[in-house]
């Protein structure tokens, strides 16, 4: 059995972050709304899908936030075509739910310079 680990990761534009500080909630980016939830990853998922979804996108944020804080809005789920589940919140997210946030800079490859997450 795999354990699910407590720290996950979103990332969203600096200015959907900062309104969402302001007004104390973030219902996630375009392709959440789309989605129907917002978009999380484990440590080890995250440069990944930055990769994958996010390359070249400049001024985000990482905002990190705690599974056991998040309830029962938050699922595990397998839709990647590896079989990985990530985590889906189903709700908005409350800004002070956030543990920690980091801007997220663009290096010279296009690819995101990540924070230590351990």
């Amino acid at each position: 059995m795999t354990q699910t680990p407590d720290r996950i990761y979103h990332m969203a534009h600096a200015a959907d972050w900062q309104a969402a500080q302001a007004s104390g909630l973030y219902h996630g980016s375009p392709d959440d709304q789309r989605d129907g939830f917002i978009h999380f990853s484990s440590a080890a998922q995250v440069v990944g899908s930055a990769a994958k979804h996010r390359a070249g996108q400049r001024d985000l944020v990482l905002i990190e936030a705690s599974c056991s804080g998040l309830g029962e809005a938050l699922v595990w789920e397998k839709n990647s075509p590896d079989g990985q589940a990530f985590p889906h919140l189903y709700a908005a997210l409350d800004p002070r739910q956030a543990l920690r946030t980091w801007p997220l800079p663009v290096g010279e490859d296009g690819l995101h310079i990540f924070p230590d997450l351990s």
